[in-house]
């Protein structure tokens, strides 16, 4: 009967292993995952005994429910127990753990705090309440995730002293090392789950958590050690699986990967975390439909996660559904209202939907909560060039937006002077008030983002020939489908029409997502087609001197085609020509005329010749007007 107490005591003093879910996740801490639901071996070193307490051997039964996570019936148990003996320190600290595990967090307090009050120096009860703590961590509760540190506090409080009451326990020094873990001190977090292994080598929960840690420092053989050694300890250990297929998601193991996920699923469906990391599986596989539903259900259980309505985004996106895929962003921003990643997606999905007000008011609201972000200030340039080519220059420049822009362009080259992207989104942008920065004083570009800026620069100011030759230098040298889509995608957005086709092609001669690939060709044709389709009637109502009308079917032109020489002659005229036309007007038509020549360059030279003089002209003409202008608005 001895031997049978015994035992009784190191499997309760296990039960502190299922009073909480591990708190894990390879890109972000706080994550909610499985526990264990098997009892540590008989083998366990005595120093893993409980710490206070006489415990019997009815308890055993109750145990043996718990380890099988059976939580409801060991409830009952442990109740029953408590009924014919309700001094019984053991049952309660069972049933309070049985509670947790249910996430009937508050009666779980009551009951480790009834511990507490007769025993005032338990140890496990100290780190159940750690645990409790925890677990309400995993709440959706603005108020607990608003105080997380507070929370996080209080539980190392607790699990510092159910260290100091049993420096001896491997358990007591596992909840500390969970609490450093979720406060981010790594370091600390590992110091203690090394001391819980070594003072309980069978310590299946400790094992995967340092291999928790690994597997986020990028340590993939050690942490797929950890991993199977915690699962060759307790197979149940659903933390374990979904870390080591963590890892084999990494390595390019998919099918393995997949196999440890859903090992872990079965053990515990309501993990966040692991269905994220299923749906990431699932893409890596083409499998779409499978992805979205795992993501899906991810949110499902924790909304508040980024993540997967990013990943779900990015899925809409390979499909060009980008409206579906801001539904999708914005949905989570409802959820995560200050989450940056999320807004700079839906501000960035806006552009390629030719929302510019809607990009320019995001990644306007983006600077205001991370002032100098440079995405966010090199998107709400690309904003504003989209918005000139659609609308009047000049009103675009008079408005508060472009001097916004170009101040928080001033302020983030100070902080990043390296940054060629950023100076050449500068560039770009003071083109549009006929600036012509020298682009070459900022060297050579050297990898293929500054190279798609530098190109985007050149086109702003009406370099179309070098820009051209720019983008093609980047298709050219991409060497994967997602490169090439990429690369596709930013053509599109600058209605590089010609490269955009040509990196659309590559992509496909890559083996890239045929349905894509062409979606993306159909798109280019129609938008030649649009173009020239607006190019024709604009020169109808031009002819019937109706220029406003003109005006905005040649602005639309332009938008959908850039190169297209005839638009720009065609909008150039029509400024020129307006009767009431205010000093941007004549400055734009000039820019036009100029634009014109570069894309027609192999025009009869008299005529050539006529639109340089006129083009002249007009400048100083645009340049008298602007003094008056200027006069006048000062009286």
């Amino acid at each position: 009967m001895t031997a049978i107490k015994k035992a009784g005591s190191l499997r309760l003093f296990g039960l502190l292993a299922l009073s909480g879910l591990i708190l894990f996740n390879p890109t972000t801490a706080g994550a909610q995952l499985p526990g264990i639901t098997q009892p540590l071996p008989a083998s366990t070193p005595p120093n893993n005994q409980i710490l206070t307490g006489k415990i019997k051997s009815d308890i055993i039964p109750a145990e043996q429910l718990m380890s099988q996570g059976r939580y409801s019936e060991a409830e009952d148990m442990f109740r029953e127990l408590l009924v014919n003996n309700p001094a019984d320190i053991a049952a309660t600290v069972g049933l309070g753990t049985a509670l947790a595990k249910q996430f009937k967090l508050d009666a779980a307090d009551d009951m480790l705090d009834r511990v507490l009050k007769s025993d005032p120096n338990n140890a496990l009860a100290f780190a159940g309440k750690a645990n409790v703590i925890l677990n309400r961590l995993q709440s959706s509760s603005g108020t607990i995730r608003d105080n997380r540190d507070s929370y996080l506090r209080q539980a190392e409080d607790y699990a510092r002293r159910a260290t100091a009451l049993a420096p001896a326990s491997g358990e007591a020094h596992f909840t500390l090392g969970q609490v450093y873990k979720e406060q981010g001190r790594i370091d600390d977090a590992s110091t203690e789950l090394r001391t819980a292994v070594s003072l309980d080598p069978m310590h299946s929960q400790a094992l995967s958590t340092l291999g928790s840690i690994k597997l986020d420092q990028g340590s993939l053989a050690e942490a797929a050690e950890s991993f199977k050694r915690a699962i060759n300890i307790a197979s149940s250990n659903s933390t374990a699986h979904y870390g080591l297929g963590a890892v084999y998601l990494k390595q390019g193991q998919v099918d393995d990967a997949i196999k440890e996920l859903n090992t872990s699923l079965y053990q515990f469906p309501n993990s966040w975390p692991v269905r994220m990391a299923l749906g990431d599986a699932y893409a890596q596989q083409g499998n779409q439909v499978a992805a979205i539903k795992e993501y899906q259900l991810s949110i499902l259980i924790k909304p508040e996660n980024a993540q997967p309505y990013l990943r779900i985004a990015d899925i809409r996106e390979s499909r060009s559904d980008l409206e579906l895929a801001l539904a999708d962003l914005r949905s989570g921003l409802s959820q995560i209202p200050y989450d940056l990643d999320l807004r700079q997606r839906i501000a960035e999905i806006c552009l390629k939907l030719e929302k510019a007000d809607d990009a320019i008011k995001g990644f306007r609201t983006i600077l205001q909560m991370s002032p100098n972000n440079p995405q966010a200030v090199k998107g709400l340039s690309q904003g504003l060039y989209l918005k000139a080519q659609k609308a009047a220059v000049g009103a675009l420049l008079a408005s508060n937006d472009y001097e916004a822009a170009l101040k928080s362009l001033d302020e983030a080259i100070k902080l990043s002077p390296d940054d060629m992207e950023l100076r050449l989104a500068q560039a770009k942008l003071m083109s549009l008030a006929g600036a012509k920065p020298d682009l070459s004083k900022m060297g050579e570009p050297q990898n293929n983002g500054e190279k798609l800026a530098y190109a985007e620069a050149l086109m702003a100011q009406g370099e179309f020939q070098k820009a051209t030759a720019m983008m093609q230098t980047v298709v050219g040298s991409v060497n994967d489908p997602k490169q090439a889509f990429a690369v596709a995608d930013v053509a599109m957005l600058n209605k590089d029409l010609d490269n955009a086709e040509a990196a659309y092609k590559k992509a496909l001669s890559l083996s890239g997502a045929p349905e894509r690939a062409q979606r993306g060709l159909d798109e280019v044709a129609r938008l030649r087609k649009a173009s020239i389709e607006d190019v024709r009637v604009a020169d109808e109502l031009f002819k019937k001197n109706q220029l406003d009308g003109a005006i905005d079917r040649y602005r639309h032109a332009v938008s959908t085609n850039p190169t297209l020489a005839d638009a720009r002659l065609g909008l150039a005229r029509s400024l020129e020509k307006m009767q009431k036309a205010t000093s941007s007007m004549l400055s734009e038509s000039a820019m036009q005329y100029q634009n014109y020549m570069t894309l027609n360059p192999n025009q009869p030279s008299k005529d050539a010749e006529r639109m340089r003089q006129n083009i002249a002209k007009l400048r100083d003409k645009a340049a008298k007007l602007a003094e008056k202008e200027t006069k006048t608005r000062r009286s």
